[in-house]
C-alpha cells in the first residue's frame, strides 16, 4: 500500500460552526490505489470512519460517519482538495454536507500532524 495519503495523520485547524471536528480530532489515513479510508476520533467524536475514491487530480470524493459524544450517529459527504505545504506536509481543504441531521453544509481545513507530534 502506498500513495499520497497512506500513513498520514491529520488534525482540524478550522471548521464551520456546524461541524463537529476540533483540534483534538485525529484522522488516520490509509490508501490502496484509488481507495482511501480513515479512522477518526477525539474532541466531540467518539469514533468515526470515512471512505473515499481518489480522483485524477488527487482530490477525494468521500462519505463519512461517526458517533459523537452525545450518542448521535452522524453521516455526510465531502470533497477534499489537497495542498502541499512548503515543509512537505499536506493541508486538506474540505467542502462537506451533512446527510443526517439538519443537512447543512460547511468547510473545514485539516493539516498533517508532524511526525512525532
Amino acid at each position: 500500500m502506498g500513495g499520497l495519503y497512506n500513513g498520514r495523520v491529520f488534525r482540524s485547524v478550522s471548521s464551520s460552526e456546524n461541524g463537529e471536528v476540533s483540534a483534538q480530532t485525529r484522522f488516520h489515513y490509509h490508501q490502496d490505489d484509488a481507495v482511501v479510508w480513515a479512522e477518526y476520533s477525539g474532541g466531540h467524536i467518539l469514533k468515526g470512519f470515512l471512505i473515499a475514491t481518489l480522483q485524477d487530480d488527487d482530490c477525494l470524493e468521500m462519505r463519512y460517519q461517526h458517533i459523537n459524544t452525545g450518542g448521535a450517529l452522524m453521516t455526510g459527504r465531502c470533497r477534499t482538495v489537497p495542498e502541499r505545504l512548503p515543509d512537505g506536509r499536506l493541508r486538506l481543504h474540505e467542502t462537506w454536507e451533512w446527510t443526517s441531521g439538519d443537512r447543512s453544509t460547511g468547510v473545514s481545513t485539516l493539516e498533517e500532524v508532524e511526525k512525532g507530534a
